[in-house]
């Protein structure tokens, strides 16, 4: 049964509006903690079971985004008619199970089953967390808000290489171990227990949360709301703005992705790093230089806004998409591990500038019945594009071009050398329609 929908009120305290973005963070740190310890596996994996890069890319773009963009509209569509709070609750016990899975599989299709179920539960997350966060702040501090709730990408990101490389310290210098009821492991299989494992006080904290009223926005067919038809006829409106939306955004995640997933591989083949030195060094990285990058973008997409401009969250993104093209083409190519290390703490800033400020876009120009819905289609063509391929097409390069495993410095610059000067060119010549959107929308 539909929930009700109240009349528009009074906002709710600060410090309810504050208390709820911290744990929904926390709920998508942890979810990017058990996406992302792939990426300091990467070496163990392939030489245990027997791999290519080609493969163990397909393990952290598309064994985890086929079903992550395929369960994220029935979900959506519950997220935007039920409580949105046990939607969430849901999705993080089946991924943080599901996380734990992986360190019993023996072999690539067990592993590859393991990582789609992590998709699926991470699906029930962001559409929801974003339809509550637009019901919670007001237009001109969402940029903020979902630019701070987008900050788990990089603290989940971070802490993935942290708590990875603190495991794997931790058990060098032995190659099985024995758990109770499940027998031997290796050491890249503990790892994904105990990651697995700090989704239980996320799901506890997730359950004192309350769920918001819904707010009634910008205007939407009155007899059903949140059906389809309301909102392809909503996608049709606005059609160039949602080609330009999806089309310049999933192009630069395809960056931010193959960054994200062979960054830490890049500095220990091509600098001899060892593991848990990468998993302390980039994990930090990640953590300062992501956090402070991601609520930049958000600071200067609300600054826009005040002065009256309607396509601030999209011309905030812009700005910072073009200051990271020359960094990010020239980092993987840095002639010693310094220029490199000081490279990848600029480039992981600019990936993460206008992370939050995509989602943002959308709530501004979405009716409120239609938030998460819209939001999972985002995510569909978004994280099919940016998740699937991003992580894959360097592999492809290192596998089937250089044929050589220390060429993904290589691989990974001629891919963002390719997809980022497109994201610039997209997302300037989609400003004036999404001017229109927003006043179509009345949230501007």
């Amino acid at each position: 049964m539909a929930e009700k929908r109240d009349d528009d009120g009074a906002w709710p305290s600060t410090a309810l509006a504050i208390y709820t973005v911290v744990v929904l963070t926390l709920a998508y740190t942890c979810s990017f903690i058990d996406r992302q310890i792939l990426t300091l596996l990467v070496d163990p994996i392939r030489k245990d079971l027997h791999v290519t890069d080609t493969q163990v890319s397909l393990l952290g773009g598309l064994a985890f985004t086929i079903f992550y963009t395929l369960c994220g509209m029935p979900i959506a569509r519950l997220a935007d008619r039920l409580n949105r709070r046990n939607v969430m609750a849901a999705g993080v016990a089946i991924w943080s199970a599901m996380t734990a899975a992986c360190g019993l599989a023996r072999g690539f299709w067990p592993l590859f089953g393991a990582r789609v179920g992590v998709g699926v539960g991470e699906a029930a997350l962001s559409p929801a967390a974003f339809s509550v966060l637009a019901d919670i702040f007001p237009a001109k501090q969402l940029g903020r808000a979902i630019s701070a709730y987008s900050t788990g990408i990089y603290f989940g990101a971070g802490l993935a290489l942290i708590v990875g490389g603190t495991v794997i310290k931790r058990i060098a210098g032995s190659s099985i171990h024995e758990l109770p009821f499940i027998g031997a492991i290796l050491p890249w299989q503990l790892v994904f227990f105990v990651v697995g494992a700090l989704g239980i006080p996320v799901f506890l904290l997730m359950l004192t949360l309350r769920e918001p009223r819904r707010r009634r926005g910008s205007a939407a067919p009155a007899d059903n709301p949140s059906s389809w038809p309301a909102l392809r006829a909503f996608m049709l409106r606005n059609v160039r703005t949602l080609g330009a939306h999806f089309g310049s955004f999933s192009l630069y995640g395809i960056a931010i992705n193959a960054y994200l997933f062979w960054a830490p591989a890049m500095m220990i083949r091509n600098f001899g790093w060892t593991a848990p030195r990468t998993g302390y060094t980039v994990g930090v990285i990640l953590l300062v230089f992501g956090t402070i990058g991601v609520y930049t973008g958000g600071w200067v997409a609300d600054r826009m806004a005040a002065r009256g401009r309607k396509d601030a969250l999209f011309r905030a993104a812009m700005l910072g998409m073009a200051c990271a093209l020359p960094v990010l083409i020239l980092t993987p190519l840095a002639p010693n591990e310094t220029v490199a290390t000081i490279g990848l703490a600029a480039s992981i800033f600019f990936l993460a500038y206008p992370q939050g400020l995509p989602s943002a876009a959308l709530q501004a120009m979405t009716p409120n019945a239609l938030r998460a819905q819209m939001t999972a289609v985002y995510f569909f063509i978004g994280s099919l594009i940016a998740s699937g391929v991003g992580p894959l097409l360097p592999a492809l390069l290192n596998d089937y071009v250089f044929k050589d495993p220390l060429a993904v410095r290589y691989s990974l610059c001629a891919v963002v050398a390719v997809v980022g000067p497109l994201s610039v060119a997209i997302v300037y010549l989609g400003l004036g329609a999404y001017r229109a959107s927003v006043e179509r929308a009345g949230n501007g």
